[in-house]
């Protein structure tokens, strides 16, 4: 009844419908068969719910459910994963850095925007420009990528949890820097597959992923010694930046031939030890 009161008779009834129905995303077709209302009619009907901030319109013709009392903030954002599902224009997307860090247990506070790691560009639709961030990936890196519950109904692909740190550690810029990911490892050392992890890093190929990886297992003394002593082959003469986010100053001294612009004791603070 209070969803009545609030909503009005009809709109109430085509909500809970949808949720029956298990409908968060749907078509203006799947509201006329519902409400037996014309185009026009139907139309009218969802501009007034999404000025209400009832629903959300994801693109032309497709809208997305705004729970009204949002229990936990893990079945709202579970949503708007299967919404960016439904706007990528590409089979190979992933949901990315910071949102695949949430996802994992990386982060500590809530998330706001989804990331999404794709090989094809596309403009972010008008309606979801403060919520969805694309990223252009080269094929060649979309592996470490598995499908994944977000609704009793819906799956995503996401990238699991070593690629999410490997992919982290390449590009810093859309996971919050690399405060945020020493954090996120250390909050997620007990689940790391240790050698997964390894493969990846010599998948990638990389020594800036090597580098700034052994240098954070180091500086949090997570006892992964083989693995320390693999990502030490990738040190070369070559000097890099710790973290790229933040300005170029040499704070502490190390062996990875990396600018410490962030000072292990700033990283140790973070993660509370």
């Amino acid at each position: 009844m209070e969803n009545e009161r609030t909503l009005g008779k009809i709109s109430a009834n085509l909500i809970n419908k949808l949720y029956n129905e298990n409908k968060y995303i749907f078509k203006i077709n799947d509201v006329q068969s519902i409400t037996n209302k014309n185009y026009n009619e139907t139309t009218d009907l969802l501009s007034k719910l999404v000025k209400r901030k009832v629903i959300s319109r994801l693109k032309s013709g497709k809208f997305l459910i705004i729970p009204q009392e949002i229990g936990t903030i893990e079945n709202y954002i579970g949503n708007w994963y299967v919404a960016a599902r439904e706007i990528v224009n590409s089979p190979d997307y992933y949901i990315a850095f910071y949102s695949a860090m949430h996802y994992w247990g990386m982060l500590t506070q809530p998330l706001i925007k989804i990331w999404i790691a794709t090989p094809q560009r596309q403009i972010v639709p008008r309606e979801m420009k403060n919520k969805l961030v694309f990223v252009i990936i080269n094929n060649k890196f979309i592996w470490g990528v598995k499908e994944e519950w977000v609704t009793k109904t819906e799956k995503i692909r996401i990238s699991d949890l070593e690629k999410t740190i490997v992919d982290g550690v390449f590009h810093p810029q859309y996971c919050g820097g690399i405060t945020e990911i020493a954090k996120g490892i250390w909050l997620t050392k007990d689940k790391i597959n240790y050698k997964l992890l390894k493969e990846y890093i010599q998948k990638y190929n990389k020594p800036i992923i090597a580098k700034r990886t052994g240098y954070i297992l180091e500086i949090l003394k997570i006892n992964q010694p083989e693995l320390i002593s693999e990502l030490k082959n990738y040190v070369r003469d070559r000097y890099d930046i710790f973290d790229p986010v933040l300005p170029a100053k040499n704070i502490n001294k190390n062996n990875w031939r990396l600018i410490d612009n962030i000072g292990r004791q700033q990283i140790l603070n973070i993660v509370g030890k």
